[in-house]
């Protein structure tokens, strides 16, 4: 069995083709490398250096490679920054998703396991998101990862299409001391490279109404995502019956300072964070449950939250 990744030389997607190899199966990757690295590609897996807007490259790779399902990972996966370029985001994540599903379409390609995004959601009014919370995206990110999850719906309605969609809240950690996040957005690589440019790490906020004040989020290891794409793929490759979407959640989240203690506790740094004021926009808490992955994907938490910080920074880049 063969399963196309496209982003697979991204952060997450490199460690869905490291699980997959784990698995016994047989990856192939295709990026364009606007945010990932050809060095997160094993020597042994095929590597496609092209864009999921390119039909018959998609349709040549599918074809040659004997690919019988996909994991679509490609995509641009900057929230705030799709607000200034909402056409930029549309064609990446609407378009994109579309030209893959014609490809696919086109070559016989039967199976597809879509990340998603907690973005699908907005700013929730409940204390525990699930499945069947309401749908209210705040960005085009949000809004194009939605859509997404709609065009595989329908598709799958017209033409028998089996899917799944993953819907991601803060992926962050790592499973091998190569591979990193090296988003210029995300918590942990911002904190780690203030601790390496000798400044000071910052909070944003901390009169929000949580226990210690400061913004309670989901965070999950991208080693446990990696392995429930692994598990959603094997059971559409065997014809199983999956749910449209999943939430993978811890069910319980961790708040900015713990966060923040983390770290001094896994680098031997002591710092105290800087207080500034809130973000806008920003809700006090966003957690998922994670129990419809749980029965169907061997989605639970398999690190804590210092084994979380403390891969990160072992394959966090030095200067």
């Amino acid at each position: 069995m063969t399963w196309l990744v496209t982003g697979g030389a991204g952060y997450i997607g490199s460690h869905v083709v490291k699980a997959l190899l784990e698995d016994g199966l047989a990856p192939v990757v295709l990026d364009d490398l606007s945010t990932g690295h050809a060095g997160f590609v094993p020597d042994d897996v095929p590597f496609v250096e092209g864009t999921i807007l390119d039909q018959p490259l998609l349709e040549k790779t599918l074809d040659h490679h004997g690919v019988t399902g996909v994991i679509h990972l490609a995509g641009f996966k900057y929230a705030g920054v799709s607000v200034s370029r909402p056409l930029h985001t549309y064609a990446q994540n609407v378009q994109g998703t579309g030209t893959l599903l014609e490809a696919m379409l086109a070559q016989g390609v039967g199976a597809i396991v879509f990340s998603s995004s907690a973005a699908t959601f907005g700013t929730p009014d409940v204390d525990l998101v699930t499945e069947t919370t309401p749908t209210s995206p705040e960005s085009p990110y949000g809004e194009s990862k939605l859509i997404g999850e709609w065009l595989i719906r329908d598709v799958a309605r017209a033409h028998g299409l089996r899917h799944t969609s993953l819907r991601y809240f803060n992926v962050v950690g790592s499973g091998a001391p190569e591979l990193y996040d090296s988003s210029p957005h995300n918590l942990f690589p911002l904190v780690f490279a203030a601790l390496a440019e000798g400044r000071t790490p910052r909070i944003n906020g901390d009169d929000y109404p949580t226990p210690d004040g400061t913004c309670v989020r989901d965070y999950v290891h991208v080693s446990d995502l990696a392995r429930s794409h692994v598990v959603a793929a094997r059971r559409l490759e065997a014809g199983e019956a999956l749910e449209p979407v999943y939430n993978l959640g811890s069910g319980d989240g961790a708040s900015v300072r713990q966060i923040m203690d983390a770290v001094r506790e896994v680098t031997g740094i002591d710092f105290e964070p800087e207080i500034g004021p809130r973000r806008p926009g920003d809700p006090a808490r966003i957690v998922a449950t994670g129990e419809l992955a749980r029965r169907d994907l061997d989605w639970w938490m398999r690190h804590s939250l210092v084994d979380m910080v403390r891969t990160a920074w072992e394959s966090a880049p030095r200067a």
